[in-house]
């Protein structure tokens, strides 16, 4: 099993950068594929970017892509989420996420384990 836990949300003005972090417990942390993914009160979950198990391959929402950045540190179990150019719509609770798949698939229904959130507040 793996066990995850986000940091790094915080409030910043709209044009600022947040980085994200998720710390994975496990000693099968580098087996996984990880997701990003965020949701507004009374909304879906949605995907916002994931990474391969061997970080070599990423995958983006088209509402980030360019502006949002995903990696990884296999050596510290942690995953990443470089978040620059942030809109007032970004504001929402982040997870993390980790799937047994190789690749990181963008349906939240494809992961098993997931973190508890962290906040972000993007203000205008």
């Amino acid at each position: 099993q793996v066990q995850v836990v986000e940091s790094g949300g915080g409030l910043v003005q709209a044009g600022g950068s947040l980085r994200l972090s998720c710390a994975a417990s496990g000693r099968t942390f580098s087996s996984y594929a990880m997701g990003w993914f965020r949701q507004a009160p009374g909304k879906m979950r949605e995907f916002v970017a994931a990474i391969s198990w061997s970080g070599a391959n990423s995958d983006y929402a088209n509402s980030v892509k360019g502006r949002f950045i995903i990696s990884r540190d296999i050596a510290e179990n942690t995953v990443y989420l470089q978040m620059n150019s942030l809109k007032p719509e970004d504001t929402d609770v982040y997870y993390c996420a980790a799937t047994e798949r190789r690749t990181g698939p963008q349906s939240l229904y494809d992961y098993e384990f997931w973190g508890r959130g962290t906040q972000v507040t993007v203000s205008p």
